[in-house]
């Protein structure tokens, strides 16, 4: 479950993303939608049970959750509010230090002159 705190919701996606295996498969969701844990074991080289493991990683995250079932079949999709948090984040830290470069750049130039 996601922490309401942007820096903390930031921190489990970077940390969900540093497994290459839990990036191919939101690269997979991506790219074909909604699937099963058998349809991405059968799409990518891993097993049906490291895809049920990643997929937790990712839900836990916030990344991925669960649609409708379709008989006993469970699709999993995207979540686009994480990583549009850690966007967000990111763009807060950016503009900080931004911040401090014009800051230090007109100090800079004052000494200059």
């Amino acid at each position: 479950m996601l922490s309401p705190d942007p820096e903390e919701q930031a921190i489990a996606v970077f940390a969900a993303l540093t497994d290459p295996t839990r990036r191919a498969l939101l690269d997979e969701l991506a790219r074909a939608g909604p699937a099963t844990v058998t349809d991405l074991a059968r799409r990518l080289p891993i097993s049906r049970q490291a895809v049920a493991k990643h997929l937790g990683q990712l839900a836990e995250a916030g990344l991925v959750s669960t649609g409708e079932p379709v008989g006993r079949r469970l699709p999993y999709q995207l979540e686009p509010a994480p990583i549009q948090a850690a966007q967000v984040w990111l763009a807060a830290l950016a503009n900080r230090w931004d911040a401090r470069l014009t800051s230090l750049e007109r100090a800079l130039d004052a000494d200059m002159e």
